[in-house]
Parts: C-alpha cells; sequence; structure tokens
C-alpha cells in the first residue's frame, strides 16, 4: 500500500512505514500527518503486524512540519483553530497523542528535527545513522513543539541536557545523541535498514501478548511508584502466565524446537 507522502509495507510481521517526500526531506504537511494516523491506527489493530519501524527516505528521517504550508495558512494549523482542541477528546484520533501498545523502533538517517523528532521520541528503540542530525528547532521560529517533545525529552533525559536542546532549538549530531541516551544505536548509512529489520524480526519472534504486556509495564512504571510497578507486573504476568504462547515455550524448549507463537 503506498501514498505520494507515505509508504507502508508488512513483512513477516513486521510494518515499515517511509516518511516519502524526500525533496522537501520529509517534511510533514497535513496530508502526511493525516495518513501516517491512519497507518499507526492500523498498526494498533492489525493482529498480523507486531511490531513497526518508521524511516525517511532520501537520506532523511523529517525535518519537521511543513513551515510553507504553515505559513500560507497564516501560521497557524487547521487544529489549532478551534478552542476545543485545547481538551483533546480522543487522544487516539492524533498520532502524537495515539496509545502505540505494539512496539515502534525508528530507523533515523539525516534531519530528525521538530515533528520529526517528535515522532521518533514515540517510538520505543532508535537507532541512527553517523550522519543525523536531531533538535527541536521550533523556538527559533516564534513557537514551541506541540507534539509532544518537550515533554518527552524531559521525562527521559537528564533535566540540564533536556533543558539545553528545548530551549536553544540547536541540533545535536548523533555521537551527542549516542552518548545522551536519545538513541541507543549508531550505525553506518548501510547498515540503518538492516540493523532496524533485524530487531523489529527479534522482537516479532516473541509471544506477542508478552511483548505488549511487558512494554505497557516498562511504560508504566515511569508514572507510578515501585511498590505499584511490581503489583501490576505480578498482575500482567499472572495474566500471560495463563495464554497459550506462555506454554508453547517452555514445551517447545523441552522439545528442542523454535517456538511458534500465535498471540494466544
Amino acid at each position: 500500500m503506498s501514498s505520494d507522502t507515505l509508504l507502508f509495507e508488512i513483512q513477516d510481521h513486521v510494518a515499515v512505514i517511509t516518511l516519502n517526500r524526500p525533496a522537501q526531506r520529509n517534511a510533514m504537511n497535513q496530508d502526511m500527518s493525516r495518513r501516517l494516523t491512519e497507518y499507526m491506527q492500523r498498526v494498533r489493530e492489525d493482529d498480523d503486524i507486531r511490531v513497526a519501524i518508521i524511516t525517511g527516505a532520501g537520506g532523511t528521517f523529517s525535518a519537521g512540519a511543513d513551515l510553507k504550508e504553515r505559513a500560507s495558512s497564516g501560521g497557524e494549523r487547521r487544529e489549532d483553530q478551534s478552542p476545543a482542541m485545547v481538551i483533546e477528546a480522543d487522544l487516539a484520533a492524533k498520532w502524537t497523542t495515539m496509545k502505540i501498545e505494539k512496539p515502534l523502533i525508528a530507523a533515523i538517517d539525516g534531519y530528525c528535527l521538530a515533528g520529526g523528532m517528535e515522532l521518533s521520541l514515540i517510538c520505543d528503540i532508535r537507532i541512527c545513522t553517523t550522519e543525523a542530525r536531531f533538535g527541536l528547532p521550533e523556538i527559533v521560529r516564534g513557537f514551541f513543539p506541540g507534539g509532544g517533545g518537550p515533554q518527552r525529552l524531559a521525562k527521559s533525559l537528564p533535566q540540564s541536557i533536556a533543558m539545553e536542546i528545548i530551549l536553544t532549538g540547536d541540533h545535536i549530531d548523533a555521537e551527542t545523541a549516542l552518548r545522551a541516551g536519545i538513541v541507543s544505536r549508531m550505525v553506518s548509512v548501510e547498515e540503518l535498514m538492516p540493523t532496524a529489520m533485524k530487531l523489529a524480526n527479534r522482537i516479532a519472534g516473541h509471544a506477542p501478548l508478552a511483548v505488549r504486556a511487558v512494554k505497557d509495564l516498562a511504560q508504566a512504571s515511569q508514572e507510578v511508584s515501585l511498590d505499584q510497578a511490581m503489583r501490576l507486573g505480578g498482575a500482567l504476568r499472572w495474566i500471560v502466565g495463563k495464554t497459550d504462547d506462555a506454554k508453547e515455550g517452555p514445551r517447545a524448549f523441552s522439545e528442542k524446537r523454535d517456538p511458534k507463537f500465535k498471540g494466544r
């Protein structure tokens, strides 16, 4: 399945979403943002998809929002024109706030800026090339990131590092991003997608319900006390232990064969 602005394919339980406006450095216009939300919803709902990779065509992840489109609309996005949008009624209506239960991997080359960086930050794992550049430069243009960038950076990085990125709008290179923990791996351009696919296939080979449950537990653990997280972990582990896949794993081990997980 494809469109002018996005490419979407599924291979062996792995969905690959490719931002496809290379001439515009994959700047996200309203059409791309809408289609991205639709494809992310499909990732959530399609049981054949266990992991998704998000990447960009043409040597760039995404330079952020399409500022030319924004300028032509008077500097405001369409969704900003209604006061009712200040209180979002449906968090699943936008990719920036949609809850994605399945693992997401960002494969980043070139510019990963503004909305592009915010897109990468919704992912669970980020890998990049040596040519990657990160930043939230909206503050330089007179506004600030609206897709969760400041919030997610402040929650995941040391305070001083996060605030320098947020307040200066400056770019950081791949090595700095690796040291800060924004990405977990830095590879060559040639190895980016093979590395992302290897990770995705590794995760997709695990029991889907166990993967979703442990992702939910890890995310919830950032919001609650350790005691509450341990209680939640106990409950989720008990539930997953009742699944067919939890029985298949030990059975396959004892029979010296690869497990065949079915998500049940």
